[in-house]
């Protein structure tokens, strides 16, 4: 395959030879011998001058061999290019890394300093925050930093302790220690579950599973027309953004330990309801944070509500004349006893309630029994006849329940009440006045038997004696006089619901 060089549009410099536009928005500009593939990013290279070989750099040993890769003759112009080893701000930080903290500044976004230190690549985010406070943001001269700053050091001296600071961070720890010494293997957390085969660095479903479609039957032929390179290479440059994506989820996946599925859901279960809460809703804000960070985030946020509820508490105790913590702790206790006796109160009562609407039902139920045995045509059948006295052997089949819902003056009465008027097929009108009617004559005596209602009561006598069961039921009034009325003037207490 045939790699070409495009021309950048834009200033800034680009790696030779990479495809897209020059500058990788995540890693900075490096520079690679077209000779021998050397990386020339950080020494003196020499870049072709002629128009010809746009973009062309070569290492000094390619150079001084003569080297004349792809278009490139020994007779052409070039330039010699020296990194910028040289102080600006300060001692620590030479022109090239200012110029990627600045750039790395404003692709990563201002904050992300893990980001911008990844992409200066010879400072660690500690440095790169501190440096960019003290020089930038705290200048005198705001938003511009202080250009007088001059230093007593030369070039060669620089380079030399820049050299040196490389080597030795080179050589230093990672700053943040695996979480398991232990390798992964395969196992039914892994490859059941998330699809990860961890031999293989690769997962069932990759992120971007369908990136290579477009890319797999791709060939540059000698053949090819300018506008057929750079359409090739532009679909390449999508390619490689795809498989960035990739990169960068898997590797925030592997450095978190979220494919510890055990272990996390462990984690999860010691957590508080809160704490769960929180976590779940700001688990999209880890993406953009390292591991320590977020932890920091999320543990600052529980420190604030547990702030908040604490001072919710101390409120609470004011109000109520509370000044002390020890007499605080004895009215928490007392509140906490206070809800437990409400709840059990709560609780028989409505045990009570239970058992007086069974008691009711049961009640009715009797009642309804009784009252069909009496009106049923066996029960007529198996009474013996009197002499003289005439005998049915027909039943009558008892009629539908009659819809009251519209009804004039059905508000008036309880749902009970509306049952009955149902049942009994009688309006709610006529049913206050008989209702009216067999109070007051219970008013007037004390008590109230079944003939009596019947004598006062000129409808159907089953209706009649319905009416007065129920009644007698809910205690409206009693069969029999008590003791308590047998004077000449009796008083009664007539409870109506």
């Amino acid at each position: 395959m045939t790699i070409t060089h495009r021309k950048k549009p834009m200033a800034t410099a680009g790696t030779t030879g990479a495809s897209g536009s020059g500058t990788d928005d995540k890693e900075p500009p490096k520079y690679h011998c077209d000779a021998c593939s050397t990386d020339v990013t950080n020494t003196v290279r020499i870049r072709c001058a002629d128009k010809d070989c746009p973009d062309f750099d070569l290492c000094v040993t390619c150079f001084c061999s003569g080297a004349e890769p792809v278009k490139h003759k020994a007779w052409h112009d070039y330039r010699v290019v020296k990194p910028h080893s040289f102080p600006i701000f300060s001692e620590e930080w030479d022109a090239d890394e200012e110029l990627l903290l600045i750039e790395g500044a404003e692709k990563m976004g201002m904050g992300n300093w893990q980001a911008i230190a990844d992409y200066v690549g010879t400072k660690n985010k500690e440095e790169c925050e501190r440096h960019y406070l003290d020089v930038y943001v705290k200048s005198t001269y705001w938003p511009i930093p202080d250009m007088s700053v001059e230093f007593n050091i030369s070039e060669d001296e620089y380079r030399q302790r820049k050299r040196q600071r490389l080597h030795a961070m080179s050589g230093r720890p990672p700053a943040a220690p695996a979480r398991s010494q232990k390798p992964i293997t395969s196992g039914p957390t892994f490859h059941e579950i998330q699809g990860y085969m961890p031999r293989r660095y690769e997962f069932e479903t990759e992120q971007e599973n369908e990136a290579e479609t477009f890319v797999k039957d791709m060939v540059f032929s000698e053949d090819d027309t300018q506008e057929e390179i750079d359409l090739k290479v532009m679909v390449l440059d999508i390619y490689n953004s795809r498989l960035d994506k990739r990169i960068e989820k898997k590797k925030f996946l592997l450095e978190r330990g979220l494919l510890d599925y055990k272990k996390n859901q462990t984690a999860d279960k010691k957590r508080s309801r809160e704490e769960r809460e929180l976590y779940n809703r700001t688990r999209i804000f880890a993406r953009l944070q390292t591991s320590g960070d977020y932890e920091m985030f999320v543990d600052g946020l529980l420190k604030e509500q547990r702030y908040r509820d604490r001072i919710v508490q101390l409120q609470e105790w004011r109000e109520n004349g509370i000044t002390t913590i020890k007499a605080g702790e004895q009215y928490e206790r007392d509140k906490v006893q206070r809800t437990t006796n409400l709840k059990g109160l709560i609780a028989r009562e409505t045990m009570l309630a239970n058992e007086r609407n069974q008691a009711r039902n049961t009640l009715r139920a009797q009642l309804a029994m009784q009252y069909n045995r009496e009106t049923s045509p066996t029960s007529r059948a198996s009474t013996p006849k009197l002499s003289g006295t005439p005998t049915t052997t027909t039943g009558r089949k008892p009629a539908n329940p009659l819809n009251i819902k519209e009804a004039d003056g059905v508000h008036l009465l309880s749902e009970d009440e509306q049952q009955l008027c149902s049942a009994l097929r009688i309006l709610p009108r006529p049913y206050l006045v008989i209702k009216d009617t067999i109070l007051k004559e219970y008013a007037k005596h004390g008590f109230l038997r079944r003939r009596q209602a019947r004598e006062l009561i000129k409808i159907d006598v089953n209706k009649t004696s319905r009416i007065y069961d129920f009644f007698v039921e809910n205690g409206w009034i009693k069969a029999f006089k008590s003791a308590d009325n047998s004077s000449n003037q009796p008083t009664a207490s007539i409870t109506v619901s």
